[in-house]
């Protein structure tokens, strides 16, 4: 059954930050995952401090967060803004 304060907590445990960026579809995409990538890097580290998970396994953890991240960029073809 889902309690009606549900969208309060979700909005606690998953904050969104209004995006400022070009407003390109691939942009908005990568603002999301980027978001996303946050959290579970916060939650990670969280559990990681609180000795809940080993350091060698967030740092696995994390680096495998990283590599889905380049990738998602990747695929969405979005360039350095240095390039």
């Amino acid at each position: 059954m889902v309690q009606p304060n549900q969208p309060d907590k979700n909005r606690f445990f998953y904050p969104r930050s209004r995006y400022y960026g070009q407003i390109r579809p691939e942009c908005l995409v990568f603002n999301a995952n980027l978001q996303e990538f946050a959290q579970k890097v916060s939650f990670i580290s969280i559990l990681e401090t609180s000795g809940k998970l080993a350091p060698e396994e967030a740092y696995k953890q994390i680096k495998g967060l990283w590599k889905e991240l380049k990738h998602s960029k990747k695929e969405l073809g979005i360039a350095n803004e240095q390039d």
